[in-house]
């Protein structure tokens, strides 16, 4: 085997990260090159790439456009290809550390679908292979029991060695699941109000057990009140996603939640439009827009802000968050089911950008 580090690198030099534009050399990923010899005594090259995370969406095209530069090297080359991730600086919380990725999942107003789409992101998230949590937090309307089908479900407590109580989330296909509506009943839920609420709230995140997840999905409450502040100040978060329909009066209250992300300096990473337009079944070539059409990206546009796709309203999900099994995980997702994981890849580009912009940015060391 002809080969050297330099000849390998310069090679892996054309194969560019989709996500973040720029090349393996660039983003020093190459981490090692070891030459080595199998147990049949035939040469191969052993090479370490450190990614930013999430790298299960990217993994697949990179190795392939690897071996495809090798190849034009030698035809003959053997090559074992390693992942990893490249380690992220610390945060300033102590909260939901083995959590690499939170994303909370908002509206300025109810009824726009919201807790459907957040369901649905954590689905297609657990379908790639992520370690993903949900997290309901909203007291007045808590949805994601019963789109998961675990209504009335209490947590499974426990004691640490020095004496803390805590408790792990419940867990349905995989995900694990959090809400508000397993530790209250509505007749208590309709008399919380402020720091009452805030404490309630803090529970779900400082006293439960999350583990080591890939992803935690947050279910906000609607709006932009008090609590939706205090939260997204307390919680470390990666972002934020917007959920709204395409008429005119959401889109209003979409202004306000970027007002509000922004306020607390909570990047946005991109907002869905939801219920988009309406496919009949009998005519699948014709798309009826029943809400209006282009209010979600109109406002992404006006604020600079990423669109993510449009969801349409579709009877099937509908069903299948009334069935207590989100569509995506679903065999019959169809077109839906395709709308949502496109929606989510896009999704996950912006969480790598947001990752890369914090591994690339300068720390101020103070040496005294």
């Amino acid at each position: 085997m002809n080969l050297t580090d330099e000849k390998i690198k310069q090679a892996l030099s054309n194969v560019i990260d989709p996500d973040l534009n720029k090349n393996l050399v660039e983003l020093d990923a190459i981490q090692k090159i070891l030459f080595l010899k199998d147990k049949n005594k035939k040469d191969y090259v052993e090479i370490h790439i450190e990614l930013v995370q999430p790298i299960l969406w990217v993994a697949e095209e990179i190795n392939n456009r690897c071996a495809e530069e090798l190849a034009k090297l030698d035809p003959d080359i053997e090559s074992d290809i390693i992942f990893s991730e490249k380690p992220m600086p610390p945060r300033n919380s102590n909260l939901l550390t083995g959590v690499k990725n939170i994303i909370a999942v908002a509206s300025g107003k109810g009824g726009v679908g919201k807790s459907a789409i957040a369901s649905n992101i954590a689905g297609a998230l657990s379908l790639r292979g992520a370690k993903v949590g949900i997290l309901d937090g909203d007291v007045y309307g808590p949805s994601q029991p019963t789109m998961f089908g675990i209504n009335e479900e209490p947590f499974q407590v426990y004691e640490t060695e020095d004496g803390k109580t805590l408790a792990f989330p419940n867990e349905k296909y995989g995900i694990k699941i959090a809400s508000m509506g397993f530790m209250l009943s509505r007749n208590e839920a309709a008399i919380l109000r402020g720091p009452m609420l805030a404490g309630y709230f803090s529970m779900l995140f400082e006293q439960l057990d999350w583990g080591n997840l890939d992803f935690l999905v947050f279910d906000l409450p609607p709006g932009t009140g008090d609590i939706q502040l205090t939260l997204t100040q307390k919680i470390p978060l990666t972002g934020a996603v917007i959920v709204t329909t395409p008429q005119e009066i959401a889109v209003a209250d979409v202004r306000r939640s970027i007002a509000m992300f922004r306020r607390v300096n909570v990047d946005i990473l991109g907002i869905i439009e939801n219920m988009s337009y309406f496919v009949p079944p009998d005519i699948p070539g014709k798309k009826y827009y029943i809400f209006g059409q282009g209010g979600g990206k109109s406002v992404a546009e006006e604020n600079n802000i990423n669109f993510l796709g449009e969801v349409p309203l579709d009877i099937n999900m509908r069903e299948a968050n009334d069935g207590g099994k989100p569509i995506i995980l679903r065999d019959n997702a169809g077109h839906q089911g395709e709308v949502i994981k496109k929606v989510v890849s896009n999704l996950i580009s912006e969480v790598r950008k947001h990752n890369y912009a914090l591994i690339s940015s300068p720390s101020l060391k103070i040496e005294i």
